[in-house]
């Protein structure tokens, strides 16, 4: 059956980007290993000045962020001294582990005058990864299967899925899949996992009778496979996997211990998560932290 139908709602990441929020949602935290989900864009009107599009440094601990871009181009440096550019269709992974420091600017007009849209994810990691070193890889579109049949584009960006692998490196069972479908196609979601969803990014589809629209998120019971109709051109953004318990999450922190988060709130604080040596002029300070009212109040945004 359908579990839940999540609505995305508005983030602001800067005073010039704002994104459409899927995940954390307060009634259903993950799906799977995925305990965040961004959509940027689509943005047209590309600022006179790209740079104020611009995220500057910020830390992430115990999860890995995957960015995944439809249009545009943005530039990704972190602490370990990587610089890399990130182009529509690669998938580009960073395991943040123990500890690591990212900065996303828009350096090159000519690169987002087709416009920018993004999907970001983070997918939080087993309590033996934690702690693991910090990593980043770049996978090229060349090193990501790609599957079409009558009405049916998909790429694998990770994980694994209808008979489709490819060697991004997760830590846990998972499925991660852009999706096209021309109208009137046909389509199920994943079997084998215990939780799994979709992100309608752009289109519509039918299900069980229902009409879904983007901006929704379907997330379905193990052992479900329902029908996926596109009632338009329509392009998804699969996911789900295995849940690996519990995490607590605040600000850019993810930990399956909520004593971890307040470390690294103190390890940002005094300078113990190295900025990117390339991109180490300003950064993003650790938000205040206001007297909550009973019941408690949300943490800070999250930053992508």
């Amino acid at each position: 059956m359908l579990d839940i139908v999540i609505e995305a709602r508005q983030a602001a990441i800067n005073e010039s980007m704002t994104v459409k929020r899927i995940l954390p949602f307060r009634l259903r935290r993950m799906v799977g290993p995925f305990i965040f989900m961004d959509h940027a864009g689509p943005v047209a009107n590309i600022p006179a000045n790209p740079s104020s599009l611009d995220v500057l440094p910020h830390p992430h601990i115990g999860l890995s962020t995957v960015s995944y871009l439809f249009g545009g181009q943005v530039t990704h440096r972190d602490s370990l001294g990587v610089e890399q550019i990130i182009r529509p269709g690669e998938v580009n992974w960073m395991t943040a582990g123990s500890g690591i420091a990212h900065s996303e600017r828009f350096e090159d007009p000519a690169a987002l005058t087709g416009g920018l849209e993004m999907i970001q994810t983070w997918v939080a990691l087993p309590e033996k990864d934690e702690e693991a070193a910090p990593s980043f890889k770049n996978y090229t579109t060349g090193e990501l299967p790609v599957f079409t049949e009558k009405g049916i584009w998909m790429r694998l960006i990770a994980g694994d899925a209808y008979g489709l692998k490819n060697g991004v490196q997760a830590h846990s069972p998972m499925f991660y899949l852009h999706v096209v479908l021309t109208r009137g196609a046909r389509f199920g979601v994943p079997a084998g996992y215990s939780e799994r969803g979709f992100y309608i990014v752009k289109g519509s589809v039918e299900v069980s009778g229902h009409t879904y629209q983007q901006g929704q998120m379907l997330v379905f019971s193990k052992g479900v496979d329902p029908v996926i109709i596109a009632k338009d051109n329509t392009t998804l953004m699969m996911l789900g996997g295995e849940p690996l318990g519990e995490r607590f999450i605040w600000w850019n922190f993810v930990s399956s211990r909520k004593e971890r988060i307040e470390q690294a709130k103190e390890d940002w604080k005094q300078g113990r998560i190295v900025l990117p040596p390339n991109d180490d002029h300003d950064f993003i300070p650790l938000p205040e932290e206001k007297t909550r009212p009973a019941g408690g109040a949300p943490p800070p945004e999250p930053l992508s």
